[in-house]
């Protein structure tokens, strides 16, 4: 009978033991399932790490836009120089009437049938600026006003540096009837492109014949129509 007890006895051991065993298998078994079930919010993690990741491969792409924004920053620097060269490109701006020392002498040669003014354009703004086609010139007399008409020549714009100077002629018939004429008292000139006027003395012949309006006109040539000074 004892040797049966023992027998039992060391049966139950074993039995406790095996279960022990089991018990700590089905613990081990649940601690290796923790981890997968760990995992799972570990792969949701690593979900949204892999969208951060996403994210930050945007970023990377963005960084990569941004790169690209550089380059548009870059062209925009390249389309402000092409600013820069078609300034410098650029012809020099009109000629202001307040910038020009405007003056008139007689320029007839003898034996011309018609008499000859010389009208000077001195610039002096400081700056280059540019003169182009025809001036306006008016001529003033005890009859009113005469207007001269633009001979038709070619007007190429003429650039003058500062200190500088052009110069346009001024034709008229000259009075030979012996009569008083009609009396010239004034110059009026007009810069080519401006509406201010700068009045001069007439230097030319004291008056023009009386005509009915079938004799040779007041006439003025384009800029450098009457040589160009130093």
């Amino acid at each position: 009978m004892r040797v049966r007890k023992l027998t039992i006895v060391a049966l139950a051991v074993v039995a406790g033991l095996s279960l022990t065993a089991c018990q700590n298998d089905d613990d081990g078994s649940g601690q290796n399932a923790a981890p997968p079930a760990a995992s799972g919010p570990s792969s949701a993690d690593g979900g949204s790490a892999s969208a951060g990741t996403g994210s930050a491969g945007s970023g990377q792409e963005g960084g990569g836009s941004d790169s690209a924004g550089k380059s548009p920053d870059g062209a925009d620097g390249s389309s402000g120089s092409n600013g820069g060269g078609g300034g410098e490109d650029g012809q020099a701006a009109k000629c202001r009437t307040d910038e020009l020392e405007i003056t008139a002498t007689d320029a007839t040669v003898g034996g011309d049938t018609e008499g000859t003014v010389a009208v000077d354009l001195k610039n002096g703004g400081g700056r280059a600026c540019t003169l182009t086609g025809y001036a306006g010139v008016d001529l003033k007399t005890n009859a009113g006003t005469v207007s001269a008409e633009r001979t038709g020549e070619e007007a190429s714009p003429v650039v003058l540096q500062d200190g500088e100077n052009v110069t346009f002629g001024i034709t008229y018939p000259v009075n030979d009837t012996g009569g008083s004429g009609v009396r010239i008292t004034g110059l009026v000139v007009t810069p080519p492109n401006e509406t201010k006027s700068v009045t001069l003395d007439w230097p030319g012949g004291a008056s023009l014949p009386v005509t009915d309006g079938s004799g040779t006109p007041v006439r003025v040539g384009p800029m450098g129509s009457a040589g160009q000074g130093g």
